[in-house]
């Protein structure tokens, strides 16, 4: 190429500023575990963990705006996911009198399905500038599970509030005390309504957290659990990300008889590939805590199936910042032991890996749904 002199002096010139503009650019690019440019290695990342169950409002719907819980994130939590509770707890008089129940066990009252919820929460959101916002994933909750139209509200969401949700949940189907207090249907896993909610968040690319007890409340000897119809369930709904929220325990649902191999099968089953499990909620860990075997067994699943494990608090309108991490504290023995990189994978790179991805789903159906 044949360069006049003026025009090769400042060609010479340009070459030179960017020559020396090479190790500014390079620092200020993300470095992946191979020391290459890229995607941020979830390792390097300051913060302990990202929040893939938080609950912003509470049986009441009462609790924090999305301002307040930032604080209390502060440094220490990178992301989180953000809803509120899809039930109201009914205040009756007749019941209860001027007794105002602030706890879903504080009454004999009916819990009914809130849907004002989804408006709360993506307001929420919206007040946050875009830095703050892209630390949330905001999640639809609103609905009825019994409810064939229940897909329909999902959707009717996504299309008011485009650019907000990421997923839908946590949503219950069979949860110890609450089914049975919930005005209305009861939820099963074999509802058509329920197939046509997680049949619409495969299509929208919407993250999904389910939450349904692994077994009765009290079972008696002989009796059958809910084990096959979850796994069922997620057979006929492999195109849909699920998250199964805290591996089907809760406060008084034990782990079954040999859970951990339960577990463990159902993650080598290849039809159960886009499960993932969710170890949230402080009654979740005193059961996986309780012990130095029990840490151990858990950790060993874990490091066997490092990538579909997630890490959430299941806090609801934390009070302050020692309320909001101590879930995270009770799981201590388990970060210890497991190595560093699953470690980071299940307290940030499974969370960052699973909500992005719905992101950028739901973003794509959004730009070619909304009118």
């Amino acid at each position: 190429m044949n360069i006049k002199p003026k025009s090769r002096r400042l060609h010479n010139r340009i070459c030179r500023k960017v020559f020396l503009l090479l190790p500014v650019l390079f620092t200020l690019l993300p470095m992946n575990a191979n020391g290459q440019t890229g995607e941020k290695n979830p390792a390097d990342d300051n913060s302990l963990f990202y929040d893939s169950h938080f609950h912003l409002t509470n049986f009441i719907q009462e609790g924090r705006t999305a301002k307040d819980f930032l604080k209390i994130m502060g440094t220490k939590v990178g992301r989180s996911t953000l809803f509120g509770i899809p039930l109201q707890q009914q205040w009756s008089a007749r019941i209860s009198g001027d007794d105002a129940p602030k706890y879903y066990l504080d009454t004999d009252a009916h819990l009914y399905y809130y849907s004002f919820t989804d408006a709360y929460i993506a307001m929420q959101y919206k007040s946050l500038t875009k830095e703050e916002q892209a630390r949330f994933d905001p999640m639809i909750t609103g609905f009825n599970p019994t409810d064939m139209y229940a897909a329909d509200h999902i959707r009717r969401v996504l299309l008011t509030f485009p650019g907000v949700f990421t997923g839908i949940g946590e949503f219950s189907i069979h949860k110890e005390f609450v089914a049975s207090k919930i005005a209305g249907d009861i939820a099963s896993l074999t509802d058509p309504a329920l197939d046509r909610i997680l049949d619409f968040a495969g299509e929208a690319g919407l993250a999904v957290i389910l939450h349904n007890d692994i077994d009765k409340p009290f079972p008696k000897p002989g009796t059958k659990g809910y084990l096959a119809e979850i796994k069922d369930l997620f057979r006929r709904h492999q195109k849909t990300s699920i998250i199964w929220a805290h591996i089907g325990m809760g406060r008084i649902v034990h782990p079954m008889e040999n859970q951990a191999a339960l577990v463990e099968e159902m993650l080598e089953d290849s039809s159960m590939n886009h499960v993932c499990f969710d170890i949230s909620w402080d009654e979740v860990a005193k059961y996986l805590m309780s012990s130095d075997k029990t840490v151990q067994r858990t950790a060993a699943v874990i490091a066997g199936h490092p990538d579909r494990f997630v890490f959430g608090t299941d806090i609801v309108a934390p009070r302050d910042e020692d309320h909001y991490m101590s879930v995270y504290k009770m799981y201590e023995p388990l970060w210890k032991a497991l190595s560093p990189e699953t470690s980071a994978k299940v307290r940030m790179g499974n969370y960052k890996r699973l909500f992005d991805a719905a992101r950028t789903k739901v973003r794509a159906w959004e730009k070619a749904n909304v009118k």
